[in-house]
């Protein structure tokens, strides 16, 4: 082992969006990285752009909300050519000025590896390389994460970042550190076993509302909305005991209760997996466990039976959020992932569980090449009949998907030539921004019963 380990820094970057919320939303795969680089013995550094409990904000719990809470925002000018939209574009995330400061009282890094989430928010990327580049100006700065990978030539040109990584970071990392510092360690996991990797470094931030969880990657669907399968193409799981051990920790070390499952297909497979999995967490609960669950990227409604609702319901499940997308079910719009029967189902078995309606929520989306208002107005109706909440979801077209051919042919934007106009708040496949009729579908699922 070197006598002076290489020092890595881990950057998340701001966001330029025209709406942003800290809703369970942390870079687990950065601080996955970070936790493989320190267990290797490297020396690891994270700076948060998003940070919401810096030292220079307002005081704030960290477990209020179940550690959702808002970004501080500052106006920004509008996206060029972006002139049908009422609405302020901003900065999410703390102060250019707090950001340089937390940059200069770090020792200098060898490397300094950013993430990158949406397309869309590559302004934001772009500003934080800026920022790291003015305070470190000989060190290199490399770009990964969705964005990267998806759009990799244009975060090549337009970020200023030294490299643009694309795919897995976990197969990339060590060669990387190799490549900038000229030091080589063998990574300590291996790479097609989850259960050999490090848990995410959360304890890197300033405070730990909740924890983010991933009980397995890939996702066995190809929805042609969706780029999960092109970004992770291999299907790995963890045993439901590794999990439970996960969560026992940030419990019992860090007082953590809330806990938000990022799977993309939570109940697939449930019989070996799901099942064995909320069963143990029961098995906490009853040793004393305080333990609350949150599923923000959905579950499958066809995984909801009586047996997993009920055990739902026992583990601690708070807010349990269906996949719908859309309601006509006869499939005209996309592809059908749930029936209007096996919907029906699952709000029927979650309901006789003991869930409250308004812990139930079924995500709509909006937005969608050649959909109608009238269509999503319908959806609305069909699932506030069922007792749980609409939850409008933006449709945002993501290259490389089946149906972003479509999209850009529906778009009143040109699609390929800026992911910038992919920004789901701007609706970009519709014929025009209609903020009325927004309005009016809000105004129907706030509508009294």
């Amino acid at each position: 082992m070197p006598s002076s380990p290489p020092h890595i820094l881990f950057v998340n970057p701001w966001i330029h969006d025209y709406a942003a919320y800290d809703a369970w939303a942390k870079p687990m795969g950065l601080l996955l990285l970070a936790a493989m680089l320190r267990d290797a013995g490297c020396r690891v550094s994270y700076i948060d752009c998003l940070d919401r409990f810096h030292p220079n904000a307002a005081p704030s719990d960290p477990r209020a909300r179940g550690g959702r809470g808002p970004y501080r925002k500052t106006p920004l000018p509008n996206p060029p050519r972006i002139t049908d939209v009422p609405r302020t574009f901003s900065r999410y995330g703390i102060d250019p000025e707090w950001f340089a400061a937390d940059l200069r009282v770090i020792d200098p890094p060898d490397l300094v590896l950013v993430t990158s989430l949406m397309t869309y928010w590559y302004p934001g990327v772009r500003e934080t390389i800026g920022g790291i580049k003015a305070v470190f100006p000989g060190v290199p700065v490399v770009l990964g994460g969705i964005y990267a990978t998806l759009c990799h030539d244009h975060a090549a040109a337009v970020t200023g970042a030294d490299a643009v990584v694309s795919g897995v970071g976990e197969r990339r990392i060590f060669d990387l550190v190799a490549q900038y510092t000229g030091i080589r360690f063998d990574p300590p996991f291996d790479p097609d076993r989850l259960d050999t990797y490090p848990y995410p470094a959360y304890d890197l931030q300033r405070a730990i509302g909740y924890v983010p969880l991933l009980t397995a990657r890939g996702c066995p669907f190809n929805c042609a909305y969706c780029a999960a399968h092109l970004l992770q193409p291999k299907r790995m799981v963890r045993r439901p005991e590794a999990v439970a051990d996960e969560i026992a920790l940030w419990h019992r070390q860090y007082g953590v209760s809330d806990f938000v499952f990022y799977d993309d297909a939570l109940l697939v497979d449930s019989e070996s997996h799901a099942i064995p999995l909320f069963e143990t967490i029961i098995g906490l609960k009853r040793r004393g466990a305080d333990l609350s669950f949150h599923t923000p990227n959905a579950v499958h409604a066809r995984g909801i039976t009586p047996r997993v609702a009920t055990l739902m319901r026992a583990a601690g499940f708070r807010s349990v959020r269906l996949g719908v997308e859309t309601t006509a079910f006869d499939g005209r719009e996309m592809d059908r992932k749930v029936s209007a029967e096996e919907f029906a189902r699952a709000v029927a078995y979650l309901r006789d569980a003991g869930f409250d309606g308004r812990a139930l929520g079924a995500y709509l989306l909006v937005g969608l090449p050649g959909q109608a208002i009238d269509s999503v107005a319908a959806s609305i109706d069909t699932v506030r009949r069922s007792g749980i909440s609409p939850i409008l979801a933006h449709y945002t077209p993501i290259p490389h998907t089946r149906m972003w051919p479509v999209a850009c042919a529906a778009s009143r934007y040109d699609l390929e030539s800026d992911p910038i106009y992919t920004n789901n708040a701007i609706l970009p496949c519709l014929p025009a921004f209609d903020w009325k009729a927004l309005s009016r579908l809000k105004q129907r699922i706030e509508a009294p019963a």
